[in-house]
């Protein structure tokens, strides 16, 4: 019986883009993350790529103004069969700003805000976005209206509650219903604890299915 196993085997910076004309162009698939500020996305992508400071955590909400461009290095392991083959992909993690508490204002706000949604409308590559909002808070109205853009947009969709750790069992449970119910998407939402590494795996799944074969 044929066993697969898919994970991250090298994750790094690469840029951060402040103007359209920064963006990456070579054709490599982006999985893009979203989400209100502080919602916990930096400590998120850590986890994910099992790289501590790989994206810095910042303590000031709104601080981060630019896409962050992280170059990504998978494998694809299938063993069974009497057979073992090996695929590796090449792909970016993309980390936006986050929302609702960006320190600016007036037409500095405006622009930087044309910004964020000229990569996410325009993007060839973004084969994938992860909405993250905070399991606590499940129905924040600036979370609904950027899902709501978001799915006006037509593009493949995962939600992610995060801070999962910080909830008992039963309140968990209660709030990715509430998820299920605010925010229909593509996939369920699932509930992500960066502390615990929870559904990492199920995370690195869907993530798995968008990204595109290359041999080694």
């Amino acid at each position: 019986m044929e066993q697969e196993r898919f994970r991250i085997v090298e994750s790094k910076y690469l840029l951060s883009a402040v103007n359209p004309s920064q963006m990456k162009k070579d054709k490599k698939k982006e999985i893009a993350f979203i989400g209100r500020s502080n919602v916990g996305k930096s400590s998120l992508i850590n986890s994910l790529c099992n790289h501590r400071g790989l994206a810095m955590v910042s303590r000031e909400p709104g601080k981060t103004r630019t896409i962050n461009y992280f170059a990504i290095r998978s494998r694809r392991d299938l063993v069974g069969g009497g057979d073992a083959r090996t695929t590796e992909q090449h792909w970016y993690l993309v980390d936006l700003p986050g929302y609702g508490f960006a320190k600016t204002g007036g037409q500095n706000r405006e622009a930087w805000s044309r910004f964020i949604a000229d990569y996410v409308e325009n993007s060839k590559d973004l084969a994938l976005m992860c909405l993250l909002i905070d399991l606590r808070h499940p129905a924040l109205p600036i979370d609904v209206k950027a899902y709501r853009w978001l799915r006006g947009l037509g593009m493949p969709l995962q939600v992610i509650g995060t801070k999962a750790d910080k909830l008992n069992q039963h309140d968990k449970q209660k709030h990715i219903r509430e998820l299920a119910q605010n925010y229909p998407a593509d996939y369920p939402p699932l509930m992500y604890s960066s502390l615990k590494h929870t559904n990492r795996e199920r995370l690195l799944s869907v993530i798995e299915t968008f990204i595109d074969e290359e041999q080694p």
